[in-house]
This record gives C-alpha cells, structure tokens and sequence, in this order.
C-alpha cells in the first residue's frame, strides 16, 4: 500500500508515519508537508533514509499542481492549523489550510479515486456542561472558535464528496492529543519546557476546563484501524477515557518533575473558552476492537522523560532555530 501523508511533519502526522513504517514494513509513504513553524524534519529522522518514505515539501492548496506518485491508495489528512489561541488572533490562515486545503485535497483525490482519511477533532461539537454525557458520532456539531469552525466546515466538505461524488472516505475526531514531538505551545509541551527553562506554567482561569487526553500512539493506532477495517462514508470518535482538568494536568507535571505549586500562575481566561470536552468511544470498540492502551499515568512519564531527554528539540523551536535553519536550506536548494 501506498500512503500519501499530508502534514507529516508535525506532531501527530510524524508518530503516524513512524508507526506505519515500523508496522507495516513494505508499505510506502509519501510525505507532503509546507514547513510551517509547526512542522518539523527532525520529527522524522530516524525514517528519512527508508527507502520506502519519501519527503516532498508542498502546500495542499496547490496540491493540483505538485507533481507526486501515480499509484497513491489512501490520502491521510493530518494537514491543519490547530491552535485555538492563534485562531483568535488571525482566523484566515485556519479557513485557508482547515477548508480550502481540504477541498483540494478532495478534489485531488476525486480525479484519482483514491480513498480519503480526515483527521479532525472533537471541537467540532462544541462544549459539554458537567453532567452532559460525552460526544458521540451523531452529536450536532457547535463550533465555538474560529479553529473549530474551519474544522467542521471540512468535515462537511469531506462528507459532501462521500455523498455527491461516492468518493470513498471516513473521518476520525479525535480528544486533545500528547506525546513526544509535540510543539512547545500547546499545554503539555509547553508548561513541561517551561518548568525544564525555571519557568512558570501559564494557566488560563481558574485552570478547571476538562479535556479528553490521548496518548498520541494509541491514536495511531485508531487510525490505523480505521484505514483497514473502517467502513466507508463512516466517522469514528477516538478518546483517551482520561478526563482531566488542566489543573490536574499541571499537577501531574509538578509532582513527575518534582517541583511545588508557586510555579503556577493563572492569568486571564481567553475569549469563548470552552469548559469541557469528553469523547464516547463506542462505536470504534465496538466495530473496530480499539480502545486506548495507554494510561494517564504512563502517557504522563514517556511524554515527561521525552522532553527531558530531548531539550536541543525543544530548545531550537523555542529560540526559533529550526525554522530559520530550514528556511536557508531551501533557499540554497540544498533541500
């Protein structure tokens, strides 16, 4: 089998490549990704010599103009603007990539036949009050940021092709993700980096919002599991079963770092910041056998001790030196 990845070198792209190739050691993967601040090279070097990975640095939005392999099978779209805090800020790069980029992508693979795989997330749904029972696949979907928005007008895109052109699909939405090689803004990331800098955690609030955590391999294996035994035209929902306030996240962190409270300091609650997301996880055990393997506890360990062993990562992106390294090498073609 032949995958085309989109935005496989960012966070959740990269573990999914990695995990394909270790698990599937005959099949091919081409990686499409632009570089944006979030994506990084160095996510993949232990693949970038597998003769069956090849990297191609490219935009979804002219993904009809860039020249790529005539027997792709499956488009994985893990392509997107993610950070609700930057969509506040400046919407438009999130319709672009989240919307426009996703209709390329359709149509790409609707003049080719090739089945798509969207990656989405659980904001789509909006926010759940404390005694609400969890998302599920038929849940109605509320966006509540302009992040969240861009990600549900590309479900429904995606869905649209399923409908109007039979164009085979499926779409996971997935909870809040955590794991090596995430980028040092959002929560993980960025409070264990700042506490291994002597920094304090910036906690929005009052620090009580829930989330849904999930270990980024057991989400891998999800969509793994879908792009094998997946039912066509189908969404499945993949959750951690971890729900967590962020408080009780940055407790964690303090505890396996050994550090006291005084290293907290709430600041202001951001605009429309939804109280609670929770995933129900039912269908996809039920259909697909698939439920997460990962505890809170391990997940919160392996991600701890990655950062700790992996500070010049870290430390390039926070100093900004990944991407002005890379952006030097395109500009003397050396990449």
């Amino acid at each position: 089998m032949k995958l085309l990845i989109t935005g496989g070198a960012g966070f959740i792209g990269s573990n999914f490549i990695q995990y394909i190739l270790k698990k599937y050691p005959d099949y091919k993967i081409v990686n499409l990704d632009v570089l944006t601040y979030a994506g990084n090279l160095e996510n993949l070097k232990d693949v970038e010599k597998n003769p069956n990975y090849r990297f191609v640095k490219g935009n979804i939005l002219d993904i009809l103009n860039i020249e790529l392999d005539k027997d792709i099978d499956v488009v994985v779209n893990f392509s997107a603007e993610t950070h609700v805090d930057r969509s506040i800020l400046n919407g438009q790069d999130f319709i672009k990539t989240n919307v426009l980029g996703t209709y390329n992508l359709l149509e790409f693979c609707r003049e080719r036949n090739i089945r798509f795989h969207h990656i989405s997330t659980d904001e789509v749904f909006g926010a759940l009050g404390p005694d609400d029972l969890p998302f599920n696949e038929n849940t109605l979907y509320c966006p509540r940021s302009p992040y969240s928005a861009s990600k549900a007008a590309s479900d429904h895109l995606v869905r649209s092709y399923y409908h109007t052109y039979d164009l085979p699909i499926t779409i996971s939405n997935c909870s809040n993700n955590y794991g090596p090689h995430q980028f040092p803004e959002k929560l993980h990331g960025l409070f264990i980096t700042n506490l291994l800098e002597g920094k304090k955690i910036p906690i929005y609030g009052d620090g009580l919002q829930i989330r849904d955590w999930l270990y980024v391999t057991d989400h891998c294996e999800a969509v793994d599991l879908i792009l094998h035994q997946g039912k066509l035209g189908e969404t499945y929902c993949v959750g951690g079963n971890t729900e967590k306030t962020n408080l009780e996240i940055t407790k964690s962190i303090l505890k396996n770092l050994e550090l006291g409270e005084e290293m907290i300091e709430f600041i202001k609650d951001r605009p429309g910041h939804d109280r609670r997301y929770a995933i129900d996880i039912t269908k996809i055990k039920n259909e697909l056998g698939w439920e997460p393997k990962v505890s809170f506890e391990q997940g919160m360990k392996k991600t701890i001790e990655w950062y700790k062993e992996n500070k010049d990562w870290w430390q390039k992106i926070k100093n900004g030196e990944y991407q002005n390294y890379y952006k030097k090498q395109y500009r003397d073609k050396k990449i």
